[in-house]
């Protein structure tokens, strides 16, 4: 039976990071571990044929209650989903001939550990693809004592490096004393060696030659690309460690992160104890990147860093990046920032922590990063700030928005970076911490989405006499120079007049000392988030000429500098690209000529040459642009967080109309140029 999803009060994602196998794939970029690594933006996919299977080893053997396959386009009409206690003999728990693709949850009721998906016709004439393979239950425990065999003998080892070629890797398993593999004199460095098949994994000892790791973390993968922390310290002894924990994996690391020496890591053997209940010490939450912010938190999990206090391991504080400190990473402001020091702090490893207030219990964490991010790290917790456990690990962070959820006590919460993506530190507009217990501050509200249906809050018709100035109790005259290499000065009312026939004229003139035009902005008289915006414009047309509808982030005016404000263009003209209008966001992190936007072009024709309607749909998850009712351009906030960064648009903006000369963007009037040049406006209408 195919079925809603269930609710899973007592049920647990089981597969995520298990070893899983596969009858064949269609290529080296879709393997079966694809299906189980939490990534909705990874797949495996078979090759053309029928039948195919793909089968997770749960390690212990657990009840089972559900199976959810997301399935690519290329799906499967028939298949059963099977369990195994040996991965051998398999007894099916669920059958179908009518699959129906998409996203599949199956209700089951067996046991096994392993669970296979078995399929026996393709829907497409490709082969089946999964993006997700998702088996929930309860596990079972081993119960059994952790052995004293070293798993780790003679199997095959790897490393970030080696020191000469008299110190492999693989002299860390060849049960030699008198060998040992050391690396070279940076941070960070790992040693792995790969166990043959996913086992639990309940012990580990490190025989340290005098280069010893001060700090280093233990780290489990079922596919040696992903990995769980299952141990964490930063104060490694030395000498021989005997170190109890409890995880599951084919692949076991020693990733270390500080040295405590001049020299680099060095091991005389890298001793791995299996058996045991085979945990999994830690976990890789919702995938690098996660869902751009749509999941939200576990349970009655709140928000718990707002406005706590902060410290990290550098910042900045320049030109480039003013007050860029700790605390803006906990501002609840999507437009400021935390960045290491540009003097000290572009090095490897750089966190930055959190003191939540009290102990709390922690499932979530989301990252905002500036393009300055960390390719690999940690999210630690602690009860003191010192004695550091991993909840979380990755070595392929994407940047961009992250929302991990995570398993994890403690006082304090650290992102502990170990790789950046490039030669700058590490940046961070957002570090949020979320889950129970703590001692939250409540941020501000959220403001409300518009109404339904929306009801006019302002309105301007533009129909005074002619001559007269615009209504002074709407808009404010803006005098002065322009920006972005503008030519023009705006003058105090002399440029922007009514006719008379209910349009207000902003006219650009060309003086014998220059050029004059208006610039009119509601900032004195009506400041708005979200709603409907539109306003009916002929928009001026020659060389030189730059006319715009658009708002700027009130917080402007009271000393936020641009782009940190934000700013909406509705509605862009340049002169020398008479058939295009264009819309475009700007933010810290995507502005000018990188701002995000799009253009709006019908070939051959002149936007001047009639009047048209400029609009723009605006609530706290999107906004939608459009010209005389032809929506062209959308922005998701999901999506605009995972892409380009993030949105710094949930604050009051106000409406600015001008008529710019010149200019970075069309260039300056030339001999072709028409002077003077009017932009008439016939109505601005906001609804909420």
């Amino acid at each position: 039976m195919i079925t809603q999803t269930p609710a899973r009060a007592a049920s647990t994602l089981l597969s995520q990071g298990k070893a899983a196998t596969a009858s064949s794939t269609e290529n080296a970029g879709t393997p079966a571990s694809a299906a189980v690594d939490g990534d909705n933006g990874t797949r495996w996919s078979s090759a053309a044929a029928d039948p195919q299977w793909l089968q997770v080893d749960l390690g212990t053997t657990s009840t089972l209650d559900s199976v959810t396959l997301d399935w690519e386009t290329a799906y499967a009409t028939a298949y059963q989903i099977q369990t195994s206690t040996d991965g051998t003999t398999w007894t099916s728990v669920h059958s179908t001939t009518t699959g129906k693709g998409g996203t599949e949850t199956v209700s089951v009721n067996g046991s096994g550990r392993y669970v296979r998906l078995y399929t026996t016709q393709r829907a497409t004439q490709y082969g089946v693809s999964l993006w997700e393979f998702q088996v929930y239950g309860s596990a079972g425990s081993t119960n059994a004592a952790c052995s004293t065999t070293n798993a780790a003998l003679h199997k095959t080892a790897t490393a970030s490096s080696t020191e000469n070629a008299g110190t492999p890797a693989s002299a860390a398993v060849d049960g030699d004393n008198g060998t040992r593999w050391s690396s070279a004199a940076a941070d960070p460095q790992w040693l792995q060696v790969d166990l043959g098949s996913s086992q639990p994994i309940c012990g580990v000892q490190l025989n340290w030659e005098t280069a010893y790791a001060k700090a280093y973390q233990i780290q489990v993968s079922a596919n040696g690309q992903d990995w769980t922390s299952v141990y964490s310290t930063t104060t490694g002894p030395g000498a021989t460690e005997l170190i109890t924990l409890s995880g599951t994996g084919r692949y076991v690391r020693m990733y270390g992160t500080q040295r405590a020496t001049q020299y680099g890591y060095s091991l005389w053997e890298f001793q791995v104890f299996t058996g045991g209940s085979g945990g999994s010490g830690g976990t890789t939450g919702g995938g690098d990147g996660g869902d751009g912010g749509t999941t939200p938190p576990p349970g009655d999990a709140t928000l718990l860093s707002y406005g706590k206090p902060a410290t990290a391991s550098s910042y900045q504080d320049d030109a480039n990046c003013g007050g860029c400190t700790p605390a803006k990473a906990f501002d609840h402001d999507p437009a400021t920032r935390w960045a290491t020091s540009d003097t000290t702090g572009w090095v490897d490893p750089g966190w930055i922590q959190v003191d939540l207030g009290a102990t709390a219990h922690i499932t979530q964490v989301v990252l905002q990063w500036d393009p300055a991010y960390a390719t690999s790290y940690q999210i630690q917790t602690s009860a003191d700030g010192t004695n550091w456990t991993s909840v979380y690990s990755t070595t392929s962070g994407k940047g961009f928005k992250e929302t991990l959820n995570v398993d994890g006590t403690g006082r304090y919460v650290r992102m502990y970076g170990t790789a950046r993506s490039n030669g700058y530190g590490y940046s961070l507009y957002d570090f949020d911490v979320y889950g129970t217990g703590g001692d939250p501050t409540a941020p501000p509200a959220a403001p409300p989405n518009p109404g339904n249906p929306e009801k006019v809050v302002f309105d301007d018709e533009f129909n005074g006499a002619a001559g007269s100035e615009p209504d002074s109790s709407k808009w404010s005259q803006d005098p002065g120079n322009g920006q972005n290499g503008e030519l023009e000065t705006y003058t105090d009312g002399d440029n922007t007049k009514m006719d008379g026939n209910g349009n207000l004229v902003i006219e650009a003139d060309k003086t014998s000392t220059g050029y004059t035009s208006g610039r009119i902005n509601t900032s004195d008289h009506f400041n708005f988030t979200y709603g409907h915006v539109e306003a009916r414009i002929k928009v001026s047309g020659t060389q030189g000429l730059w006319p715009a509808f658009w708002l700027l982030g009130s917080n402007f005016k009271t000393g936020t500098p641009w782009p940190q404000c934000g700013e909406i263009d509705i509605m862009e003209h340049v002169g020398s690209v008479p058939d295009a209008v264009y819309s475009t966001l700007h933010a810290p992190a995507y502005n000018g000529g990188n701002g995000d936007g799009s253009p709006y072009t019908v070939a051959g024709s002149d936007f001047s040459t009639d009047f048209h309607t400029y609009a723009l749909d605006w609530d706290s998850g999107h906004m939608t642009f459009s010209v005389d009712g032809n929506a062209f351009f959308t922005v998701d906030k999901a999506n605009l967080e995972q892409t380009r960064g993030p949105w710094i648009y949930d604050h009051p903006f106000y409406i600015i109309l001008n008529n710019a000369v010149g200019g970075d963007w069309p260039g300056a009037p030339d001999a072709t140029s028409v002077f003077p040049q009017k932009m008439l406006v016939d109505y601005v209408r906001v609804s909420q």
